[in-house]
């Protein structure tokens, strides 16, 4: 059962990453952008924590599956606070 939880997860996070980039290329609001890359962060975190729990559970993956969770937050937090100037 936690295997579905996972993809779905992954499913559900590449969904906003599109559907916000999608927004992003019609209306360029710089928000949607940054908003965007930080989704797309969390489906790369997803898909490895999938990979990491599920395909390989033999190898230890949390460092390299929180990194993505990491740079799209950060970059998150650099588009809000650049957009507030």
């Amino acid at each position: 059962m936690a295997e579905w939880v996972y993809a779905l997860c992954a499913l559900t996070s590449v969904a906003c990453a599109v559907l916000l980039l999608r927004r992003y290329r019609s209306s360029r609001t710089r928000l949607l952008f940054w908003a965007s890359l930080c989704f797309l962060g969390f489906a790369l975190n997803n898909i490895m924590l999938f990979v990491d729990l599920v395909l390989l559970p033999h190898v230890d993956l949390f460092f390299w599956r929180t990194v993505p969770a990491l740079i799209g937050v950060t970059l998150f937090i650099y588009g809000l606070i650049w957009e507030s100037h």
